[in-house]
C-alpha cells in the first residue's frame, strides 16, 4: 500500500492570519507550509510519516507539493527514507493544479500501481484513531468487493454541514451521496468527511477520466479532493469509517487549538494513530 499526502496548497489564509496578528507571538510562522508547522512536538505531516512507517501499513509515502515549499519539503524529507517529494510547478496559488491533479501527478509520476492512501496535508485526527484499524476495515470490504473504498466521518453540529463534505449512507455503511456543504434543512446525515480517503488502485484509473470530464470546468470543480470522491460514489463502492473528530488546520485559531491539543494530550508520537 502507497500514501499519497496532499501539500500543494499555499496556505494564504494562516498566512494572512499571522501577518495581521498584533501579538506577533506566532511571526516564526511566516512562510512555513502547514504541513511543516510546528504542532506538538514535531512537524504536522511528520505525525503521518511516524505513524504509516511504524505500523507498516504503508512501505512508500509521496508528498506533492509546490515549486515554492519544494526546497522545504526535501530539507524536511532527509529524515525519512521512505519519503519522496515531487512538486507540481506551480509557484503560486493562482497557477495551481488542484488536489484532484496532484492526486493523478503523483500516481502517474511515480507509477503507482497499488491501493493508496490520500490525506490533507493540513488534517490531523484525535488520539482515538487507529490506521491500523482503517486499513483492516479496508480489507474486509476489499474480501467482498476488489473495488472498494474506504473514507472516515465523524459527526458534526447541525450549524456546520455548511461547512463540509456529508456523507448519506445506508445501513451496511454504504456512501449513497455526498453532499458538499449543504444547509441543515437539505440533508439529514451529519456526518462530516475530512480529507483521508483509501483509494483502491482500480479505483485510481479513474482519476483521467474524471479531469478529462472536467477539463474545460472552472478549478472549484476539481480543486478539492472531495470533488473526485462524490464523483467516484457513484461509480465505486465506498464505504465509511467512522472516528471521533478531525483537526483542519486552515486559520491561525485552528492552528494554535491544533498544536495546544498535541503538546497536552499526545505526549508519545510513536504510538499516536496505531
Amino acid at each position: 500500500m502507497k500514501a499519497v499526502i496532499l501539500a500543494a496548497g499555499y496556505g494564504t489564509r494562516l498566512q494572512r492570519d499571522v501577518e495581521n496578528d498584533k501579538t506577533e507571538r506566532f511571526k516564526h510562522l511566516l512562510g512555513i507550509a502547514k504541513p511543516l508547522l510546528p504542532v506538538g512536538h514535531c512537524a504536522l505531516i511528520s505525525h503521518w510519516i511516524k505513524s504509516m512507517t511504524a505500523t507498516g501499513c504503508v512501505d512508500t509515502i509521496f508528498v506533492v507539493t509546490n515549486a515554492l515549499y519544494f526546497e522545504d519539503f526535501q530539507a524536511w524529507a532527509q529524515e525519512f527514507p521512505n519519503v519522496k517529494i515531487l512538486s507540481d510547478g506551480t509557484k503560486t496559488n493562482e497557477e495551481r493544479l488542484g488536489a484532484v491533479a496532484c492526486l493523478q501527478l503523483t500516481v502517474k509520476h511515480f507509477s503507482v500501481e497499488d491501493h493508496v492512501i490520500v490525506v490533507g496535508g493540513d488534517t490531523l485526527f484525535k488520539e482515538d484513531f487507529s490506521l491500523l484499524k482503517f486499513t483492516g476495515r479496508f480489507s474486509e470490504h476489499q474480501a467482498k468487493h476488489a473495488d472498494a473504498n474506504l473514507v472516515l466521518s465523524y459527526q458534526c453540529k447541525e450549524e456546520e454541514t455548511s461547512k463540509y463534505g456529508i456523507l448519506e449512507v445506508d445501513a451496511d455503511m454504504r456512501v449513497s451521496c455526498m453532499k458538499e456543504k449543504p444547509c441543515p434543512s437539505e440533508t439529514q446525515s451529519r456526518k462530516a468527511c475530512p480529507c483521508f480517503y483509501l483509494f483502491s488502485k482500480g479505483s485510481l484509473s479513474l482519476l483521467d477520466v474524471f479531469l478529462n470530464e472536467k477539463k474545460n470546468a472552472p478549478i472549484e470543480e476539481r480543486d478539492a479532493p472531495g470533488t473526485f470522491l462524490s464523483w467516484l460514489i457513484l461509480r465505486k463502492p465506498v464505504y465509511v469509517h467512522e472516528i471521533s473528530g478531525r483537526f483542519d488546520v486552515g486559520n491561525l485559531p485552528s492552528y494554535i487549538e491544533c498544536d495546544q491539543y498535541f503538546k497536552d494530550r499526545v505526549q508519545d508520537i510513536n504510538v499516536y494513530l496505531h
